[in-house]
């Protein structure tokens, strides 16, 4: 009798036990799941338009005002190797893709439907994606017949959300701009200022993503001619170019305090790294100095005047504050970055090599030389190929350049073997030629 009264306690017990551990669990799962929270950085990448390397402070500029990059770069990294295309869409087209122009450039202001961009690469990587600025891939209205259309828009590129000047359309960039957003063309009044509805929209889009990875293109209209004055300008309708060139400046870095302040504001600064560069040398017209010495603006030529652009690199916490690097960054280097950034690997080919070890101040292998193929109007002349490292640069026709005892590059080196030979194999492995229009798919 004891012992049945002790078996009717157990199971009693039992039951008891199960009904309570199968209510838990009932309520449990009635209880929202919580995701952890996604960690890797976001990537705020802005390019500046023509402006080389010398119109900067922290790089030894003396003409102009660029309090906020100079910054930017005391308290993070800055690079003094960084070599884009001499001029402006041949540089789109190999930031945005990772690759060479040798092997998907076909036309000036274009850029293939078929080509993968890093905004493709990290969208399917679970970041949010825009840009704003500058697009000039499309083919607009003011191009040769051929080349209308033949490219992208912004959505095919990877980009849920846009706010571009030149998709389809031409009109200003500056005052009273033409500018398409999210894929409508909307035409401001004459007091307007297009660089702040530029940057306007990529703060918008930061409230808008600030609780997932986000990855955001600023590819700014300033500082390309027009040399117009700016709202900071004293004089709104002044004439004098070089003036207004150094009035531009000072805006573009503003803006970029903008964007910088911004991340502080949402507190997401230490998980956001941002790249500051420029996508060719400095418009011709336009003479800076570096103390004593006068650089002449090298847009579309292939020196260092018209290539060596900066690089800045700021994440606090992240980026060990006041370093310059001697790395080489070349333009296709950009998307592997960003792959290693989102933990993902490249979907196809590419030519470049991550710097994110040299922004983490990791020791890293050293980058083979840059190559460079430029053939901006591939329907005509013939392309310009040359490999170099942070001095010697090899042109496929032979000439060799001590680049820092020849900035103009007015005396070709002879002998120097060695250095040739390794130049020369960077050179040999790509194609020799390139696309044009008419090899679309």
């Amino acid at each position: 009798m004891k012992r049945n009264v002790i078996l009717n306690s157990f199971c009693k017990g039992l039951l008891l036990l199960v009904t309570s551990t199968i209510s838990w669990v009932a309520a449990d799962a009635a209880q929202p799941q919580v995701k952890d929270k996604d960690t890797r950085s976001n990537v705020i990448l802005i390019m500046a338009d023509d402006i080389g390397y010398e119109c900067y402070g922290v790089y030894g500029g003396t003409s102009y005002e660029t309090p906020r990059i100079d910054r930017m770069a005391a308290n993070g990294i800055r690079f003094r190797h960084c070599y884009s295309q001499p001029i402006c869409t041949p540089s789109r087209v190999k930031i945005m893709t990772g690759v060479s122009n040798v092997r998907n450039y076909a036309g000036f202001s274009i850029l293939k439907k078929n080509e993968l961009t890093f905004a493709h690469l990290l969208r399917g990587a679970g970041y949010r994606t825009a840009i704003a600025g500058k697009w000039q891939l499309y083919g607009a209205e003011h191009y040769p017949l051929e080349s209308r259309a033949e490219g992208a828009l912004p959505r095919q590129m990877g980009f849920e959300r846009h706010c571009l000047w030149q998709v389809d359309k031409l009109g200003s960039r500056f005052w009273g701009p033409s500018i398409t957003i999210d894929g409508k063309l909307k035409a401001f009044d004459k007091e307007t200022y297009g660089p702040d509805v530029y940057c306007q929209y990529l703060l918008d889009r930061m409230d808008e993503y600030k609780e997932e990875p986000f990855f955001l293109y600023y590819p700014m209209a300033l500082v390309h001619s027009p040399f117009v004055p700016t709202p900071d300008s004293a004089d709104r309708n002044r004439k004098d170019k070089q003036k207004n060139f150094g009035d531009m400046v000072a805006y573009m870095d503003k803006l970029i305090g903008r964007i910088v302040d911004k991340t502080v504001e949402l507190g997401i600064a230490e998980n956001t790294l941002i790249l500051v560069t420029g996508d060719n040398g400095t418009h011709n017209t336009i003479k800076s100095m570096m103390g004593d010495m006068k650089i002449r603006g090298g847009k579309g030529k292939p020196t260092d005047a018209g290539t060596r652009v900066a690089l800045v690199g700021y994440q606090p916490g992240a980026i060990p504050a006041d370093r310059v690097s001697e790395r080489l960054v070349g333009f296709s280097d950009f998307t592997p970055t960003f792959s290693e950034i989102a933990g993902t690997k490249l979907p196809g080919r590419s030519d470049g090599a991550s710097f994110l070890a040299e922004l983490r101040g990791v020791p890293s292998k050293a980058r083979d030389p840059v190559f460079i193929y430029y053939w901006p109007r591939p329907e005509k002349g013939n392309p310009l190929r040359f490999a170099r490292d942070q001095r010697w640069k090899l042109y496929g026709d032979g000439r060799l350049i001590d680049v820092p005892n020849d900035v103009m590059e007015q005396s070709p080196v002879t002998g120097q073997t060695k250095v040739r030979e390794r130049l020369q194999k960077v050179i040999d492995r790509m194609p020799a030629k390139g696309q044009t229009l008419l090899q679309f798919d």
